[in-house]
């Protein structure tokens, strides 16, 4: 009867996922690009069903067959992520662009892609018909040096007409090497390895990825590594808490958003961790300013301050109830909130679960209209398992799609994004509650202790 049962429960874990690849082919189809937009918003959110249905079936699948219908399912949807063109995004054109800049022993820093300096770097599918195809034409790049340099290594590795094929494969490679991080991480920590299935399916991995090829992929990864390696069983050594901070370091220099990782971690070797990553960050950025100088710090304030989070930094939910002028103050004194809240409660043996809190209250309180910047988020969940705050990656895809949803902007992020906390809210406190009554049933069926005077 247990063996039936157990049979059962891996095929229904199977065809759950069939159901969820064939979600994936449909929303990545090549006549998607001519679909009406709301009907893109449609098809997205009906994945990001399926991917709970199916990760809901797979928990609930015995670990030893689950674990391989994890790897194998991860796998196969990147591979069906790449196998098409990026669908929302051209911000590969400009992957390419810093990789062939930084190969012609030029920082990327220095000039923007129509500076006369690098006409001699141009090629056809970048300058079409002397027009740039590329992303931001008329600035120098904002990305930092762990992504420049993830550019140039890209670049060097393939032809320069390759166009969007080797920063598909190198994202999904990331995503693939993420996913077998996690389920090595998780096991050593001695949790259930089947929580990786958290970012192996889920649709922000497969569509931010393999398909449109972010570079926060990258970011991620390192990001897994740091907290493994600060998670380590037998005792968190100086020289561990070294490694972790360099490799948490290496996250911050790839995209800015790890920094919240730091400003949430255990207080416990907090000391060696954050020299670790200064360290890293400085040894990565040192080139660049031998390079370009002041440029490299003008170019990075302009991306935390008119880039990042589509909206140029501003808070989307806070306006709501408070004057706009005041919005941003009440945003960075909730975040310094939660900092404080995560840092006075803090668990060694699961360094990730502060971080999880901190990058999700970030992308809460900014509402960011491009989903790619969940990623972050979406690895820590992996990692502690708290499902709930995937509804903040899912929220992503409403304000990006805002014009399709007939909706401002500012409206479906507020939407979106406070749906997901309400249901954050909810899902934490019916996980205390739950808590609560373990506790005391356990405390109810203790043996009763009789000591003689």
């Amino acid at each position: 009867m247990r063996i039936f049962a157990s049979a059962v429960r891996i095929t229904a874990a199977i065809l759950t996922w069939l159901a969820l690849a064939i979600g994936t082919v449909v929303v990545l189809r090549p006549a998607a690009v001519t679909d009406p937009p709301i009907r893109s918003v449609q098809l997205i959110g009906a994945l990001w069903v399926l991917f709970g249905l199916a990760a809901w079936r797979l928990l609930r699948t015995p670990i030893r067959a689950a674990v391989p219908i994890l790897l194998v399912g991860g796998v196969v949807l990147q591979v069906l992520a790449v196998s098409v063109p990026p669908r929302m995004t051209d911000d590969f054109t400009r992957y390419a662009w810093d990789g062939r800049v930084q190969a012609a022993g030029i920082s990327p820093y220095q000039y923007p892609p129509t500076a006369a300096e690098l006409a001699p770097l141009r090629t056809d599918w970048l300058f079409p018909a002397d027009r740039p195809a590329i992303d931001g034409p008329d600035q120098p790049s904002f990305y930092p040096p762990g992504a420049q340099l993830y550019f140039v290594t890209t670049s060097s590795l393939s032809r320069s007409t390759a166009e969007h094929t080797p920063w598909q494969i190198g994202a999904g490679l990331l995503a693939v090497a993420t996913m077998f991080g996690l389920v090595v991480v998780l096991r050593r920590s001695r949790r259930d390895p089947r929580l990786a299935v958290f970012w192996a399916w889920c649709p922000t991995v497969v569509l931010e990825a393999g398909n449109n090829a972010h570079v926060d992929v990258l970011a991620a990864l390192l990001v897994v590594a740091g907290l493994g390696v600060l998670a380590a069983r037998a005792g968190l050594t100086t020289g561990l808490a070294r490694i972790g901070g360099a490799l948490l370091g290496a996250a911050v220099a790839v995209k800015m958003l790890p920094l919240v990782v730091l400003a949430a971690l255990s207080p416990y070797r907090i000391r060696s961790v954050l020299i670790a990553a200064g360290a890293a960050l400085g040894f990565l950025y040192l080139p660049h300013f031998l390079f370009a100088g002041s440029a490299v710090v003008d170019n990075v304030g302009r991306f935390l301050t008119g880039e990042a989070y589509g909206g140029g930094g501003t808070p989307t939910l806070l306006p709501l109830a408070l004057p706009s002028w005041v919005a941003p103050y009440i945003a960075a004194a909730v975040l310094v909130a939660v900092a404080v809240v995560v840092w006075r409660y803090p668990d060694a043996s699961r360094p990730w679960r502060g971080p999880l809190v901190m990058t999700g209250a970030t992308l809460l309180v900014l509402g960011p209209s491009y989903p790619w910047y969940a990623l972050l988020l979406v690895a820590l969940v992996a990692l502690d398992g708290r499902w709930e705050w995937l509804a903040v990656a899912a929220a992503g895809y409403a304000a990006y799609h805002a014009d399709a949803i007939g909706l401002t902007q500012v409206s479906v992020q507020a939407i979106g994004y406070g749906a997901a906390l309400g249901l954050v809210l909810v899902a934490t406190l019916v996980r205390r509650m739950a808590q609560g009554q373990a506790a005391v049933r356990i405390e109810e069926v203790q043996p009763i202790r009789v000591y003689r005077q």
